[in-house]
């Protein structure tokens, strides 16, 4: 479990190391390093998702470590409350940077828009109401970039949260 304590309040993520495992681990890692602590969500797109973990205050891009290969069709789909990584054109170009999806988004799936899809590797299992009022910021356009909210959304820190036995799942 992660949870991202930002400055709209906080987001648990419980990661799928089954279906998922390199993609888990690479954001996992990032986060153990202290990679996204003072990150922003830098892109919201309500009705869509919002992005974020690659970018400082002032779309300050960080250096990342090299791309993984895109675990996308691994059965999990690209439905509301879920994250997945975000990526260029180039299906296996992602590093740091993931989106939460704010409504069941389909054609990012395997077969979908592009064939390939965006991987999905967990889901948000509290702080929703925290998503949901991020994608109600207001959002301009920062040439080169657009959907940038107004205000800066910030990852403060990351906490990586002590796994819940199966048996705590299940009640």
């Amino acid at each position: 479990m992660i949870r991202f304590i930002t400055n709209h309040g906080n987001i648990d993520i419980e990661l799928d190391f089954d279906k998922a495992p390199d993609t888990a681990a690479n954001f996992e890692q990032y986060a153990k390093d202290g990679f996204y602590n003072g990150t922003i969500f830098h892109r919201v797109i309500p009705g869509f998702m919002i992005q974020g973990g690659g970018m400082e205050s002032g779309m300050k891009e960080k250096d990342t470590r090299e791309p993984i290969a895109n675990e996308a069709d691994n059965g999990l789909k690209n439905a509301r409350g879920t994250i997945a990584m975000a990526r260029t054109s180039d299906p296996h170009s992602a590093t740091s940077q993931f989106f939460i999806n704010l409504v069941d988004n389909d054609a990012l799936n395997p077969g979908g828009a592009d064939s390939y899809g965006y991987a999905v590797f967990g889901k948000v299992t509290s702080g929703m109401n925290v998503v949901d009022a991020i994608a109600k910021v207001p959002t301009e356009k920062r040439p080169p970039h657009a959907n940038v909210p107004t205000e800066a959304i910030t990852i403060q820190s990351v906490e990586i949260l002590p796994e819940k036995s199966k048996e705590a799942k299940r009640k």
